[in-house]
């Protein structure tokens, strides 16, 4: 990989105390740096590899320098499970949507950054939950943050659509689609996914398989903030900083879908 040459924006002083505009900072930033890697003439392997690493040392670099006293879980990193009794654990996917990255011009790929906080939340969520988030989608030249929530517009399609995935779309989804009379719409990221539904490509994501807490922890931040309903497949809440960070499914919807969706699952299993 080429040398380094990328010198960030500087922060806006009010990211000092508010967790929304750092985190909405932050995604733009490792966005940045991901189009430069981009640019480099990598490909395959080498270029995923290459956007990996730099956007994760970068977030590691700017949360070190931006909140010190904080705890980190990246996907990219190695688990230091003293976050279990932190108060304040940043939860980052530096590059979400490897695959979508490596094939320019694709532009499904995405930078999460959540903020998990001890004591937040109602209670049901365990001991704290999501408390600010960013969802950056550098190569649309857009970030999706809780600072300012995305306003979902209604529905412009007349038949629900469902976003899946490109490789890994669930087996039991294509049986929800046709109870809902649904359309299915492939794509990569499950952070594009997950806005797709507040940016009305969409309006549902369904998903069940194998992901773990980098991957929906930012997008359900921004999705909740938004007014959009989340939760796992059984209609549970979505955990996060927990000891197994393995968090294979999720819900994320328009509210008027949550109930047959949930039903439909309850009903057929996944």
């Amino acid at each position: 990989m080429a040398a380094v040459t990328f010198d960030p924006t500087p922060a806006p002083p009010e990211a000092a105390t508010d967790d929304h505009l750092l985190a909405a900072w932050l995604a733009e930033q490792a966005g940045r740096r991901l189009l430069e890697v981009r640019s480099e003439g990598l490909e395959g392997r080498a270029l995923k590899d290459a956007g990996d690493q730099a956007a994760h040392e970068l977030l590691m670099r700017l949360l070190a320098e931006h909140r010190p006293g904080d705890a980190v879980l990246s996907e990219e990193g190695k688990d230091d499970k003293a976050r279990l009794q932190a108060d304040r654990v940043w939860i980052v996917d530096p590059l979400d949507g490897t695959r979508e990255f490596s094939e320019p011009p694709r532009d499904d790929w995405a930078v999460h950054v959540a903020l998990w906080q001890r004591g937040a939340g109602d209670g049901s969520t365990g001991d704290g939950d999501l408390v600010a988030a960013a969802v950056g989608q550098a190569a649309l030249g857009e970030t999706f943050h809780t600072g300012a929530p995305p306003v979902v517009p209604p529905s412009t399609s007349e038949a629900p659509r469902i976003a899946v995935s490109r490789s890994r779309p669930p087996e039991f989804v294509h049986g929800l689609a046709t109870e809902l009379d649904a359309q299915l719409v492939a794509m990569g990221s499950a952070g594009a996914k997950v806005i797709s539904v507040a940016r009305d490509v969409t309006d549902a994501y369904v998903h069940a398989g194998g992901q773990y807490e980098w991957d929906s922890a930012a997008p359900v931040a921004v999705a909740r903030a938004a007014g959009l309903f989340t939760s796992r497949v059984d209609g549970s809440p979505l955990r996060y900083n927990q000891d197994d960070v393995y968090l294979p499914d999720l819900v994320v919807c328009r509210p008027e879908l949550a109930d047959r969706i949930l039903a439909w699952i309850a009903e057929h299993g996944v």
